[in-house]
């Protein structure tokens, strides 16, 4: 397997959806597998809100050998988002202007602005068409908006446990992830290790929204009755805020579920229902059984408004966090979307 990191430079100024710019911006991204003759095997994956481009790290089961991706016969793209931390331009990055981090003066960045960008690079790639753009969760959200965007572009599209605006659940359950950094005394420096305590809560309280009553009762039950203290949901918890803290940071975090929660593809397009409407690319949209924070029926809304979307649904105990975890039903869907032909679909 041809696995390559790559920087992708942007030297003009990039003007943000909510009217702020970027003097410029740089995407990390990964390539596994080759282009071929026929430039026509590209595959492009968008990462959820805590992801990276190294799709191997976090969805591999997609992208071994006799996977629906292949790397084998598919050149497989996966770019860091604008406003992270793993290579592309975020809140860490040094403003070429000041000469310093940009710490809280970091812009409001959009999904819209993000596939803006993911665009420039398309291009710079000389990539005019994708067989498959796929990703779950934000990465859903902007394979959504990407596909509004360029219609002509995308073959097929698979946005998984995703939603076409943010919820108002959705954006409470971000604010009070955001109100724990806030909370967070060291928050207000600018310094790359402000607010990290604020963030393990934040992540904690995030789980929880990920996962599912039985989910927790599976992975973390007591194996005593005689315990008082010290259970194993608690220091699951303390285990994946620390977790987080090794990898990511707090501006990162606060502009990226910002990012969510400005989700919406409705927006100056007269309605969600006409954005949708706009999507040529044929569909698949998963939705998991049991996701409390993406709820099936924002899956269900999504297949209803896309042009002959078809959809399929995921059995699985662990809420949002099943597009992660059940690989075997994930890719089992893909595979019998790629095999049928577009007259099979089912709406």
């Amino acid at each position: 397997m041809i696995k390559a990191d790559h920087i992708f430079h942007f030297a003009s100024e990039f003007e943000l959806e909510s009217g702020g710019k970027l003097p410029g911006f740089q995407l990390k991204y990964t390539t596994l597998g080759q282009l071929n003759k026929d430039r026509n095997n590209v595959v492009w994956i968008c990462h959820a809100l805590t992801g990276n481009s190294d799709v191997t790290t976090w969805w591999n089961d997609f992208f071994t050998e006799g996977s629906p991706y292949d790397p084998r016969d598919w050149f497989i793209i996966c770019a860091n988002t604008l406003g992270g931390c793993y290579g592309s331009t975020g809140p860490l990055s040094i403003h070429p202007v000041t000469g310093k981090n940009y710490f809280h003066e970091f812009p409001l960045i959009t999904n819209r602005d993000v596939v803006r960008a993911f665009d420039l690079l398309r291009q710079q790639l000389r990539i005019d068409h994708i067989h498959t753009l796929l990703g779950g969760s934000l990465g859903g959200q902007q394979a959504l908006e990407w596909a509004i965007l360029q219609p002509k572009v995308f073959k097929n599209l698979i946005p998984v446990a995703c939603n076409a605006a943010h919820s108002p659940w959705g954006i409470a359950i971000n604010e009070a992830q955001r109100m724990a950094i806030a909370a967070d005394p060291t928050w207000n420096e600018s310094d790359t290790r402000a607010g990290l305590e604020g963030m393990k809560a934040a992540r904690a309280m995030a789980m929880i929204s990920y996962r599912t009553y039985e989910g927790f009762g599976i992975t973390q039950p007591e194996k005593s009755s005689e315990k008082t203290d010290d259970y194993r949901a608690a220091s699951y918890q303390r285990y994946q805020g620390q977790k987080l803290a090794n990898r990511f940071n707090a501006f990162t975090y606060w502009i990226l579920s910002k990012m969510m929660d400005s989700h919406h593809v409705g927006r100056g397009r007269k309605s969600i229902e006409a954005a949708l409407g706009q999507i040529e690319a044929r569909t698949l949209v998963v939705a998991v059984d049991s996701d409390l924070l993406f709820p099936p029926s924002e899956q269900e809304y999504l297949a209803e408004h896309i042009p002959d979307a078809s959809l399929e649904r995921i059995t699985s105990a662990y809420g949002h966090d099943g597009f992660l975890v059940e690989f075997e039903s994930l890719k089992k869907v893909v595979r019998q979307f790629l095999q049928q032909q577009p007259k099979e679909i089912v709406v």
